[in-house]
């Protein structure tokens, strides 16, 4: 590497989904559309365009719900495999840069372009040269965040969505952080961001002066994870080939989920997502588990293990579908539902990056 300062890019593809079915039907280019399941069938919002976020349809959201407040929304069925293809499409882009690249899920990724097949000795005209060719070769749109390591290159990538570029150098980290608010900080949702605020901490910054000892009464094991954080530092390097370990799938719903019917349609929804996975890298899973997350916050994972692995989609669903029983779903309002596959075997069980199936943007 080229110097002292690591130059990472962290590039996020603009309500990809979404951007993908408007790309290829001209019938929906600027209008409102929701990717996801149907309504009548409790289906719930995969990624949502621009023009319909104006409207306030998020991700994640009961599809029902997402056409009450935006009456014009046109509903589009997920096509994953087209999906797949425009991220392989944008992966040989990232991989014509640099070796380095570390994807996320479908739509996102880091890329270390301290040394670059470009021969750029700055990663902005890098940055510029990847959305520009992300435009040319696909038709879509991607944002990027420049900066000195991932944490920081992360919230740079959505400051300024759709078809952003934000660039923060070393000398602009400081005043960058000094404007950010404490939920910015990896790893603090609501609930720990209500945890720091009711101990007086609601800017970022004031993590650094905080008492040590009252951090980790209010957030436990995490509290030296965001000082060091707060001060901008995060040495996690970029890794382009990690072993296959897990896929995982989880979705936070804006409003609990209660009735059981759709709480099954989403667990069905997520470990046919899984056995997907596992065909397309070729791999058997021995493990299935799901998770659930209650609207008190409380946090259940059930797992169930077999002999023999498989990657049969049917026998992968009735096991997530099975362990779902040993829950309160259907009880209890549920927030948060995730699936996930472990215990990988096959050929090629030992390298490529893990799984991990994003919703929205």
């Amino acid at each position: 590497m080229s110097g002292s300062v690591r130059r990472i890019i962290h590039v996020d593809m603009d309500a990809f989904y979404a951007s993908v079915e408007q790309r290829d039907d001209p019938g929906l280019r600027g209008r409102p559309v929701a990717v996801g399941g149907r309504p009548e069938s409790r289906g719930v919002v995969a990624a949502a365009s621009y023009e319909a976020r104006v409207f306030g349809v998020r991700s994640a959201m009961p599809m029902a719900r997402a056409l009450r407040l935006c009456p014009n929304l046109l509903v589009v069925r997920p096509d994953f495999p087209r999906y797949r293809t425009a991220s392989q499409r944008i992966l040989e882009i990232f991989r014509s840069c640099t070796p380095l690249v570390e994807p996320l899920s479908l739509d996102e990724a880091y890329l270390d372009v301290s040394d670059n097949l470009w021969g750029e000795p700055l990663a902005t005209p890098v940055a510029m040269r990847l959305k520009q060719r992300i435009r040319e070769e696909t038709g879509l749109t991607a944002s990027a965040g420049v900066a000195p390591n991932k944490f920081l290159a992360k919230i740079a990538s959505g400051w300024q969505k759709p078809d952003g570029l934000t660039v923060i150098s070393p000398g602009r980290v400081e005043a960058f952080l000094q404007q950010l608010p404490v939920d910015a900080l990896w790893g603090v949702g609501p609930v720990t961001a209500g945890k720091l605020r009711n101990i007086g901490i609601a800017r970022l910054v004031e993590v650094r002066a905080a008492d040590p000892a009252l951090l980790q009464r209010a957030v436990g094991s995490l509290a030296e994870v965001l000082q060091r954080l707060a001060l901008g530092n995060d040495p996690r390097p970029v890794v382009p080939d990690r072993p296959y370990k897990s896929s995982s799938s989880e979705n936070t719903y804006n409003e609990d989920l209660l009735e059981l019917d759709i709480i099954r349609e989403e667990i069905e929804r997520m470990a046919r997502q899984g056995a997907d996975w596992l065909a397309r890298k070729e791999l058997l899973a021995r493990t299935v588990n799901i998770k659930v997350r209650y609207a008190d916050f409380s946090t259940i994972t059930r797992s169930h293990t077999a002999v023999a692995p498989t990657r049969d989609v049917e026998e992968i669903v009735a096991r997530a579908l099975t362990l779902l029983e040993r829950t309160e779903a259907g009880r209890r309002p549920i927030r948060l539902l995730g699936t996930g596959v472990h215990g990988l075997a096959g050929d090629h069980a030992a390298i490529g990056f893990p799984g991990v199936l994003k919703f929205g943007d």
